[in-house]
């Protein structure tokens, strides 16, 4: 019988999800949050500032694994204050959970960080591996890299293993997500290629997500710096073509990069969201036999439109069709 999970940032979209994954499993749940959220009914609920130790790091004693989601959204214009609170959001508390754990009698057997994947460089030219990957410039940058650092100088005992992901956008069936942004988009005939559409999208569907943490746990030996995305990787053109398909949408104007600036303005985000090249490669999920279940984007996004929302997520038929291709509880595709 494994043992108890501890998830900072539980009430964020990706800890809500795998706040409810693990409780399905049958784990101990323990979800650390600013606030308690909707979806964490069977989870020991406990409050934290991001910053400080406190009563929180009791929860840490004997589990077997901690998964930190902690960080603000950067989802917003980079305004020195936000700026500030994207840094400190994910520097702090990745900081302070280091210290944690290393004052731990009984210290936890895992420790998983998340990292993001726009930490490499505007990549057009190759695809960026854990090993030949080359970072980049600019804030995003600077943020993933003091975020990483932060995690690495944690020093914590020995019999913690430390896994850090470098993500690309998870993609879940949410009306504030990127698939439900980039929908709304392709349903109105905005789904043409943005900025040229040749820089590339790093995506993973949120099974495949949610099937990364659970391969990390039983894979003793793996530690370091992990690539999460899928093995297919679309130009933008590509991407938005497989969201008007999706929609049946024939026509998506197209974007240069000047409109770009503008609706990101008025949207109150940045342009660099959908204009840097993300050709981020998962060469260690491959080379250690990790089993995608929606490794084709076109799959992917037509599961997740017959899956709206949370708990329609979690609904387990026994046959889902998908376009021509039916998909079955457990089916798996292995990606050499």
């Amino acid at each position: 019988m494994k043992g108890p999970v501890v998830i900072f940032g539980a009430n964020g979209f990706l800890g809500r999800y795998l706040t409810r994954h693990l409780l399905r499993k049958g784990r101990e749940v323990v979800a650390v949050a600013r606030e308690r959220f909707e979806g964490d009914a069977g989870a020991m609920f406990i409050e934290w500032d991001g910053r400080t130790l406190g009563s929180w790091a009791l929860a840490l004693e004997g589990a077997d694994m901690v998964v930190n989601l902690a960080g603000r959204s950067v989802h917003c214009r980079y305004t020195p204050e936000n700026r500030d609170e994207i840094m400190q959001s994910r520097v702090a508390s990745t900081k302070v959970i280091g210290e944690a754990i290393a004052a731990c009698e009984a210290p936890p057997r895992l420790w998983i960080n998340a990292s993001t994947a726009t930490i490499y460089r505007d990549a057009r030219d190759e695809a960026q591996t854990e090993w030949t990957g080359e970072f980049g410039e600019g804030f995003s940058v600077e943020v993933a890299s003091r975020w990483e650092e932060t995690f690495f100088a944690a020093a914590c005992p020995g019999v913690t293993r430390k896994v850090v992901l470098r993500k690309g956008m998870v993609l879940g069936n949410e009306a504030d997500s990127v698939f439900g942004v980039v929908s709304r988009l392709a349903n109105h005939g905005l789904g043409g290629s943005m900025a040229g559409g040749g820089q590339r999208v790093s995506w993973i569907h949120m099974d495949d997500f949610l099937g990364v943490v659970d391969w990390i746990e039983d894979q003793p030996l793996v530690d370091g710096v992990i690539n999460v995305t899928a093995p297919e990787c679309p130009t933008n053109e590509q991407w938005m073509r497989e969201f008007r398909e999706m929609v049946a949408m024939p026509l998506g104007l197209p974007s240069a990069r000047w409109m770009l600036e503008v609706g990101a303005l008025f949207m109150r985000t940045e342009a660099e969201l959908v204009t840097k090249s993300r050709w981020v490669k998962p060469a260690r999920l491959e080379q250690l036999g990790f089993r995608w279940r929606w490794p084709s984007l076109g799959a992917a996004l037509g599961d997740l439109k017959s899956r709206d929302g949370m708990d329609a997520f979690f609904e387990v038929p026994s046959r889902r069709a998908i376009g021509s291709r039916a998909w079955t509880s457990g089916e798996g595709l292995r990606v050499s």
